[in-house]
């Protein structure tokens, strides 16, 4: 092997294994998913869908695809008696399509699918908790379409649906997103089906952080409400960094004859991608076949729990948590109460091994680079085992580092304790 990536590589298990990962987005993968990941099927192109390829030898990548739709379908109990011929034709409501490189391209996919160049697309404001693919203006997707956004209630910090339900009636968006990146409530998507409703708009929810919760029972699903779902696979799912796209196979597109599911389809091969990276299909279908299991369940509930008692006990400490708690695996410290800012926050917790990320707060004054919070997750830190106690421990160094109220080596070592009774491989 190249000893200098072989060193890398090293280093970086090192890294992992000797720090607290609080990163909300961040997860670690089992072994057989790192074994499907590095499989041969790195070497094949499978350019096109099951039964219709432009190269030979795609026996196999074949059966691979169709695996992971039925095992992606199963998982979230969608079209329970459906069946899908050699070809992939689909029977059923719904239909999902698994070749997305990412989250990203996946969302990217259906705006070309379902919105005219040009169009409306709403969705939640990057600086309230959303993400740069609902519509930002740095992103491509606020610059081919036209973002019409929404936040929360400055008072609460909670989605405020009425509110949502006047700015969708006054803007009449083509497409509302649902979904976030910083956001710890529930959302509520009977209410966002009304509001899409309201204007006949399409529903899409990206439920890419929060979608190994919803396989896990803990969180509410939104496929009862709407018409497309997406989703990364490497958040609280614990899979590869892939992506999902779930469509309603049978409602017809707006802008053409076929379905939804159809027309996504198109966008997303020959649209904009080429071949699929059947490697990382391999490894999420390991990945469903893992969530699929009662100890995903478990570990999903364990989230939960993890989150609520890590920002209760900062809370007690003296921080203020965005919107007053979660709901969810992550939540938002406001340290520029404390005299910091996010940036150097997570300087300092970097400095002692324990990984967040600078963050925005709703209604933030200060400039994206060194914002008002940081946000905390705990998906990783529960892959590992860390339960309750261990939470209490964590919020009791994080306060100890961004207070300096104890010396830094001390810390450290106290980090890297914790770290070795829950290792990572």
């Amino acid at each position: 092997m190249d000893k200098i990536i072989e060193n890398l590589i090293k280093k970086e298990i090192k890294r992992q294994n000797e720090t607290l990962d609080l990163v909300a987005s961040e997860n670690y993968v089992s072994k057989d998913v790192l074994n499907a990941l590095g499989s041969v099927f790195t070497n094949k192109y499978a350019e096109g869908y099951p039964g219709h390829r432009y190269y030979a030898g795609n026996k196999y990548a074949d059966e691979l695809e169709n695996l992971v739709k039925v095992r992606a379908l199963k998982l979230f109990g969608l079209n329970k008696q459906s069946v899908r011929s050699q070809k992939s034709k689909v029977i059923g409501q719904w239909s999902v399509n698994v070749q997305p490189y990412s989250g990203s391209p996946a969302n990217l996919a259906v705006y070309l699918a379902l919105v005219p160049l040009g169009e409306k697309i709403m969705g939640m404001s990057l600086d309230m908790g959303g993400h740069l693919t609902h519509g930002h203006k740095v992103s491509i997707t606020g610059k081919l379409w036209r973002q019409i956004s929404y936040g929360v209630n400055k008072k609460t910090e909670m989605l405020d649906y009425d509110e949502i339900l006047k700015i969708t009636k006054k803007e009449k968006p083509r497409l509302i997103v649902v979904g976030f990146t910083a956001y710890s409530r529930i959302i509520n998507f009977q209410k966002f089906r009304k509001i899409a409703d309201a204007v006949n708009a399409i529903l899409m929810v990206d439920m890419s952080h929060f979608a190994g919760l919803v396989a896990g029972g803990v969180y509410p699903s939104p496929f009862p409400y709407a018409d497309v779902v997406t989703t990364t696979t490497h958040k609280t799912l614990r899979g590869p960094r892939a992506a999902l796209i779930f469509s309603k196979s049978i409602v017809k597109n707006q802008l053409s004859k076929v379905s939804i599911a159809t027309a996504i389809d198109r966008a997303v091969f020959p649209g904009l991608q080429g071949g699929p990276h059947l490697n990382q299909i391999a490894a999420v279908a390991v990945a469903l076949k893992e969530a699929n299991q009662t100890k995903f369940k478990k570990y999903a509930a364990q989230i939960i729990k993890n989150a609520k008692v890590l920002s209760e006990e900062l809370k007690k400490l003296g921080w203020r948590i965005v919107s007053g708690g979660t709901d969810t695996h992550l939540f938002l410290i406001n340290v520029s109460q404390k005299n910091l800012n996010g940036a150097l926050a997570s300087d300092l917790l970097e400095s002692v091994g324990i990984i967040v990320n600078k963050n925005a707060i709703p209604y933030d004054t200060r400039p994206p680079v060194s914002p008002s919070g940081i946000r905390l997750g705990v998906p990783a830190l529960t892959t590992r085992g860390m339960r309750e106690k261990e939470m209490k421990i964590i919020a009791s160094l994080i306060n100890e580092v961004l207070l300096n109220k104890a010396p830094i080596s001390k810390i450290k070592k106290s980090v890297k304790n914790l770290c070795q009774k829950f290792p990572i491989l």
